[in-house]
């Protein structure tokens, strides 16, 4: 058995053709529509980015007991499962946080791994001179200007080499037997770097300031630059769909499709003036970010070019692969295996939860999107870790002097925990207002609606969800839910 997992960062279901986009150049992703099934009901778990990976090791929600961090010494990891069970996993990836304090435990899961340099603020090429900064809108970092330097061919271009390295897998192991390869870039993810090939594919006139990184804020900027960053991000996304045609010509070159599956899939979107916002992480997780992009092949089946209308999330993942690979789920793990689904649209849950820790916690049921809010200061909120990491920099003595040791959750194998306060949550308060909306009337979710037997029936769901998924108390208590 053979599997290959292309991953995306940012990647927007409604910019993607299969999805209806009418104007984007992505014809790799319509020949991936005729090769595999398109989930048309797929959504987000925990976001942002290293809690989405989480997700994919563990199988299980990140977002109800502590941010953004590392693999916990208790994670069970689908990549650890199957490297002891006699599978050769790969990683190739430019995926940065992977290397940084707060994900840096992550692909020492895989039997190996390539990191390519250079995406976003890496702290990849040393320069002691600052750069010279053009007149821009939005961000520009000191250490992305002095990375884009040193890859001005398409060559040298982290996706390049990121898809480079993944062929290079295939080239060697395509004859083997039972190895998984995870081909993972960071792109389209923020800022929009590409070269002048892929924006020429689209030749949208613009004179005004450099533009291709906007600030996780409110929208500012004129309707011109708006549609110009929208083309700025069509042109990465069509460099992804170049890069994505070079894995199925590989596999239609070698007749793959026999024996190896095929999983093309992100972690979450990205809103491009939508709802007023740009970015995702300080603003409610629309459709436009929390609904994401998914496509399966699995040659057991050998079901491709059809739609699949039941809920599954980013949790499914890991137990789909397992499985594939002939290997039960672990108890902890809470997502479903996907053979079902992919095989003849067998439903697999009723609604699906997804959020961000200390923000809004979310449920779908494919109907109504319910997103509820935290009450008052968005307190008690706590992080149960036995690894006090944020994102680049170790937790605080300031924090780590407020921790008490927590008795054992029912998926930490027996080990007591941190509880670790957290501090700062309560300016997203205003953003996190409880919200109700109708996808069959409101597929953009323009009007939130007052419906007071909807609400309730979503309030139901959404608390036999957090018992299902072991929220911690507290999160009741800030939700302002009744815990069971």
């Amino acid at each position: 058995m053979k599997a290959i997992m292309v991953m995306y960062d940012s990647l927007n279901r409604h910019m993607l053709p299969n999805y209806g986009c009418d104007w984007t150049l992505a014809p790799n992703f319509r020949r991936l529509g005729e090769r595999a099934v398109t989930f048309d009901n797929h959504y987000v778990g925990s976001m942002p980015c290293m809690p989405a990976r989480r997700e994919l090791h563990t199988g299980r929600h990140n977002f109800l007991h502590r941010s953004w961090g590392p693999f916990e010494p208790f994670d069970d990891s689908t990549f650890t499962i199957l490297k002891e069970n006699g599978v050769y996993t790969h990683l190739a990836s430019d995926h940065y946080h992977y290397w940084e304090d707060g994900g840096a435990t992550y692909h020492h899961r895989y039997s190996s791994w390539v990191n390519v340099r250079g995406q976003e603020g890496d702290a990849w090429k040393g320069e002691v001179a600052d750069p010279e900064i053009p007149e821009h809108l939005g961000r520009i970092a000191r250490q992305d200007w002095v990375n884009r330097k040193y890859m001005q061919e398409e060559r040298l271009t982290p996706q390049a080499q990121t898809f480079a390295a993944g062929l290079e897998f295939l080239e060697t192991n395509r004859d083997q037997d039972n190895w998984y390869l995870q081909i993972e870039t960071f792109d389209p993810h923020e800022p929009f770097f590409t070269l002048k090939q892929w924006k020429d594919r689209y030749n949208y006139d613009w004179d005004g300031p450099h533009f291709d990184w906007p600030m996780y804020e409110r929208v500012t900027e004129d309707p011109d630059a708006v549609e110009y960053l929208r083309y700025q991000y069509a042109a990465l996304l069509t460099q992804c769909d170049h890069y994505l045609g070079t894995v199925i010509d590989f596999m239609d070159r070698y007749d793959m499709w026999q024996d190896t599956m095929l999983i093309v899939c992100t972690d979450h979107g990205f809103l491009l003036g939508e709802h007023d916002w740009w970015g995702k992480a300080r603003m409610p997780w629309y459709n436009e970010t929390a609904h994401i992009p998914f496509f399966a092949w699995d040659p057991r089946t050998g079901v491709a070019d059809q739609r699949r209308r039941s809920l599954t999330t980013t949790i499914d993942i890991g137990p789909t692969i397992l499985d594939y690979f002939g290997m039960d789920r672990p108890p902890d793990m809470d997502g479903h295996p996907l053979r079902a689904t992919i095989e003849n649209d067998a439903k697999i849950r009723d609604a699906a939860i997804y959020g961000m820790f200390g923000a809004h916690v979310n449920i779908t049921d494919g109907r109504y999107v319910y997103m509820r809010g935290p009450v008052g200061d968005n307190a008690p909120l706590n992080h149960y870790t036995l690894m006090p990491t944020h994102m680049r920099s170790p937790f605080s003595t300031r924090e780590l002097a407020q921790m008490q040791w927590n008795e054992p959750l029912a998926f930490t194998k027996g080990c007591p925990v941190m509880r670790i306060p957290s501090t700062g949550m309560g300016r997203f308060a205003e953003a996190f207002q409880t919200q109700l909306f109708d996808l069959a009337t409101d597929p953009g979710q323009l009007n939130p609606i007052d419906d007071a037997t909807a609400e309730a029936s979503m309030v139901a769901r959404l608390e036999t969800a957090l018992a299902e998924h072991l929220a911690p108390p507290e999160q009741y208590e800030r939700l302002g839910l009744a815990h069971p």
